[in-house]
């Protein structure tokens, strides 16, 4: 795959006096990106049409299911202890658990696996099979090589990840979070990364994760590796850090007050009589704590799941943007 050069295929000579009949072909180095991504390509078109038509799926029959519900009054939960209305709900448990439990482990992976068998590999091999050679031979010059070399597949991830999460985020908004059975928090650990902009942010750069540290091991196998557990212990170091991509909100109550719906408790504390705050947890059976009649929370709501993302996602492709400068730089230097 990667001994191939850099120009088009030979044409066959066209027969004297007549025109060529043949359709016009790529040529260059799109033609040999394209040739040499063929297999990605390929694997990431299957898996694209496969997920995009089980979403598809997924709607239609969780539509179909609460409609019948609510054509026969049993969309309210009082009604569900009814033979009647459990037996024409049960079907809604199989789509959901497919969304909940496959759907969405699935786009939280996605870039970890984007990063590790399509960025990895990219650089890893020309250097572990000494083909980055050919590109000093060639008569186009390096930068211009790599760009050819990470706009296929750049793109290619681009329309996946961006069409996955189109797909995840509409069935999410109409038929999950508002159906007549499922709760599943915006917040919570495999939604987040499979709603909105999360899912394209991370996977470009995953993507250019993975370049770059098969550009320094030099060795495709330690380079897949390496960048998946970077990837991960980036994600986890993103989680931790989330709370503060944008200010929560704060607010009182008597004890027993919780967070509204759907929103991601942050922080929960006992508020003593002299107005300071202590956990629960650091006070267990002390008098103070026992006299305590209010409770202090910080919380994220449902609605700053939108801000939140896009300021991680901002800070993603600065890193991306960063992290491909690198690899240039290195390049031209190699």
């Amino acid at each position: 795959m990667s001994t191939d050069v850099l120009t088009g295929p030979a044409k066959p000579a066209a027969a004297p006096g007549r025109p060529s009949a043949r359709a016009p072909r790529l040529r260059g180095l799109l033609w040999l990106s394209l040739r040499q991504n063929r297999v990605v390509l390929r694997v990431l078109a299957v898996l694209l049409v496969l997920v995009s038509a089980d979403l598809v799926w997924l709607h239609v029959s969780i539509g179909h299911i609460v409609g019948v519900l609510r054509r026969t009054g049993c969309y309210a939960p009082e009604t569900w202890d009814g033979t009647t209305c459990w037996i024409l709900l049960a079907p809604i448990s199989r789509p959901n658990f497919w969304y909940l439990s496959v759907l969405q482990p699935l786009a939280a992976a996605l870039p970890l696996l984007l990063g590790v068998f399509v960025g990895a590999p990219l650089l890893a091999q020309e250097y572990e099979r000494g083909t980055i050679r050919l590109v000093r031979a060639q008569s186009v010059g390096p930068a211009r090589w790599l760009a050819a070399r990470l706009a296929v597949p750049g793109v290619a991830v681009l329309v996946v990840s961006g069409v996955f999460a189109c797909l995840m985020t509409w069935v999410w908004w109409t038929d999950i979070v508002h159906g007549p059975v499922a709760f599943d928090p915006p917040f919570q650990a495999f939604t987040y990364p499979a709603l909105g902009v999360a899912p394209v942010a991370w996977s470009l750069f995953a993507l250019a994760l993975g370049v770059l540290v098969g550009q320094l091991c030099r060795r495709v196998v330690p380079a897949m590796l390496l960048t998946g557990a970077l990837v991960a212990a980036l994600g986890g170091l993103a989680f931790w850090a989330r709370p503060h991509f944008w200010p929560a909100v704060e607010a009182t109550g008597p004890v027993g007050t919780y967070q509204p719906t759907n929103a991601w408790l942050v922080d929960r504390m006992l508020v003593l009589a002299d107005g300071s705050r202590v956990r629960t947890s650091a006070c267990l059976d002390s008098d103070p704590c026992a006299k305590a009649d209010t409770v202090w929370l910080r919380y994220h709501p449902a609605g700053h799941l939108v801000p939140v993302q896009l300021v991680e996602a901002g800070g993603l492709l600065l890193l991306t943007v960063a992290v491909l400068a690198v690899v240039f730089r290195r390049l031209r230097r190699s």
